[in-house]
């Protein structure tokens, strides 16, 4: 059952997060009046249109409608999730957040094992730059041209030639069990004579990695989740590289290394670079790429494009020249096209990766006019598999359509489709017809069965004008507050989301509280509340009048909810009484159609009487 963080603990994180302060470390804020703006970073504009405000502990676009607390914002800006937004929030003030306890099943906590890899990852990082074990590596990364600043920057370390390291290092803090639970030691096999070892024997562990060259492998957040350890030699008869097993943290299929690093460069380009191994990736860092990731030992899955789909538009798939670099190419097309992702592909020279390149002279310059030039995923497609097929004979012209036709089938976006259509016939010198009746016919054998056509999506239902009126007053003049609970009951305002603030503005008034504050206790994980919080708080200068005082108009918008009531009442009562004269079997009686009739035209009466303030008090006192 997933824990939750108790509403003290989020409004302390709250108050300990100024989201002026929060958002100034993002971009520059410029101070106007009681509030600051800036451009907004959700939308493109030339004329600033995002308003933070200190005092509200708010902000709000008027441009895109972007808005919320400090929560949101961290949302918004950085891709993730409400308990992420938290964490990262109750870490920059220094609260520190007890999520998950060990449990009672001896299965360790995320907690422990994030604090453990992070240990470790300082222990490697240790041995490489201070210890005599790791001169070899030093040296290693000397003759690969990575200064000892980017093994700051990258956490590159080094696990020295032992069985114990990790468990020496541990000692009594962490449990053997833990350890393995983050992939950082086996459970030895007993040997053959061991096999008769009395029951309740300590059972003994060893470290996974030994000589190797360690990387730290973070998620979207920085936190260490696991380890690559790469061995020195060429020559070694062992396995090049070993990665961290899979873990509660470490799943290798929802990886991308280095993604910490370059989410807000691609964020701002909305294209990444996809490299095949870490020290490409660190390479592309150094020489100014800064939106380069690669995946974790695997190939690329649905988890990793839809992560990359959050941030970027596009991508740029960097990989060898060999045939095996090419087919690994085209499958990673295949698979960030299935999300919509506009797929190019670089071609290396061969021979070359992105390490090796950049290190040439000039390779900055070099690399970066391949990745400008890189070909569109359908245009490589073509250009590999005409050299392996014969397209100028019609067998080898129709294999190769096929193939490219079922790469266009690929993408859910028919904007995409038509374009990659489009490149097809004029690569292929294909009527475009033609290759959209085979493209007809492939994804009709993808859809067998007929789908029920989705819904169109309801437009959402514009908010009472007077319920939302209302509620932007009482969020500027909380002291109004006294006429709404004595002569308003909430249960007429039918918006859910102007009841709630409405509600919150009641109890802020009652109670002496700040509003945002019971607002966020009341808030959903999407913190849909206070960003309709943040709308109401940018409206009070539009609902201010020179014909009317602020209490006279909220008197006014009273009247209003109240007129808005009675007259969905009559309406409910024509229904009714519609509804019984044609039914067969539900007329009603006499007394019961008198009684509506009586009710009907009591509530014209009323609905009069509530054209003026005191001609309306009576009848709101005696309801």
């Amino acid at each position: 059952m997933p824990l939750k963080v108790p509403h003290a603990v989020l409004e302390e994180i709250r108050l300990n997060n100024d989201v002026a302060t929060v958002i100034g470390a993002y971009f520059t804020l410029q101070r106007s009046g009681a509030v600051f703006k800036a451009l907004c970073p959700f939308h493109k504009e030339k004329t600033p249109s995002f308003m933070v405000n200190p005092q509200r502990q708010s902000y709000h676009c008027f441009g895109c409608g972007a808005g919320g607390d400090v929560f949101r914002f961290v949302m918004d800006y950085e891709k993730v999730d409400f308990m992420t937004a938290v964490k990262m929030l109750a870490q920059r003030a220094g609260i520190r957040l007890k999520l998950e306890s060990d449990g009672e099943d001896s299965q360790p906590g995320k907690e422990a094992l994030y604090e453990i890899n992070a240990g470790v990852a300082k222990l490697y990082r240790q041995v490489l730059s201070k210890q005599p074990e790791g001169e070899a590596a030093r040296k290693y990364l000397a003759s690969r041209d990575l200064p000892s600043a980017a093994s700051d920057d990258f956490m590159i370390g080094f696990a020295p030639e032992r069985w114990d390291t990790v468990l020496r290092w541990a000692g009594k803090k962490y449990t053997r069990e833990q350890l393995e639970a983050a992939g950082l030691v086996i459970p030895a096999r007993p040997r053959p004579e061991e096999s008769s070892v009395a029951p309740g024997a300590p059972a003994r562990w060893y470290d996974r990695f030994r000589n190797r060259l360690m990387f730290p492998i973070q998620d979207e957040q920085g936190r260490v989740v696991g380890f690559s350890g790469r061995v020195l030699a060429a020559e070694a008869e062992t396995a090049k590289y070993v990665n961290t097993p899979e873990t509660v943290l470490f799943r290798k299929g929802h990886i991308l290394y280095a993604l910490h690093k370059a989410r807000r460069a691609i964020v701002e380009s909305r294209e990444a670079i996809v490299c095949e191994g870490q020290i490409d990736v660190i390479r592309c860092h150094l020489a100014g790429f800064q939106t380069a990731v690669a995946a974790q030992g695997t190939a690329f899955t649905a988890d990793h494009a839809r992560i990359l789909k959050r941030y970027a538009d596009s991508i740029v798939l960097v990989f060898d020249a060999d045939r095996a670099g090419q087919d690994a190419a085209l499958r990673a097309a295949d698979t960030f096209l299935q999300v919509g992702l506009v797929v190019r592909i670089a071609a290396l020279p061969p021979g070359e990766d992105p390490d090796s390149l950049i290190r040439r002279k000039d390779g900055d310059a070099a690399f970066r006019q391949i990745i400008q030039g890189a070909q569109s995923a359908l245009n490589f497609q073509i250009d590999v598999l005409s050299g392996r097929e014969k397209p100028d004979t019609e067998a080898g012209l129709m294999r190769l359509a096929t193939a490219v036709v079922a790469t266009i089938a690929r993408t859910p976006n028919a904007v995409q489709q038509a374009r990659l259509l489009q490149q097809a016939a004029v690569r292929l010198a294909v009527p475009e017809p033609a290759l959209q009746h085979e493209l007809d016919k492939v994804l009709k054998r993808s859809r067998p069965v007929a789908a029920a056509a989705p819904r169109q999506a309801v437009p959402a239902a514009p908010r009472p004008i007077k319920e939302l009126a209302l509620a932007e007053h009482l969020v500027a003049n909380p002291e109004l507050a006294g006429l709404v609970k004595t002569y308003l009951s909430l249960d007429l305002v039918t918006d859910t989301p102007c009841r709630q603030v409405i509600q919150a503005c009641l109890q802020a008034e009652q109670g002496g509280r700040d509003i945002m504050s019971i607002v966020a206790e009341q808030d959903n994980e999407e913190r849909d509340l206070s960003r309709f919080v943040a709308q109401v708080l940018a409206a009070p200068d539009k609902i201010k009048s020179d014909f009317a005082t602020r209490e006279e108009s909220v008197k006014s918008l009273i009247l209003g909810i109240h007129t808005a009531a009675l007259q969905r009442r009559r309406k409910e009562i024509e229904k009714q009484r519609q509804a019984a004269r044609v039914s067969m079997g539900g007329r009603l009686t006499t007394a019961e159609d008198k009684k509506l009739d009586l009710e009907y035209t009591q509530l014209g009466y009323d609905i009069v009487r509530f054209k003026q303030w005191d001609t309306a008090v009576p009848v709101i006192e005696g309801m």
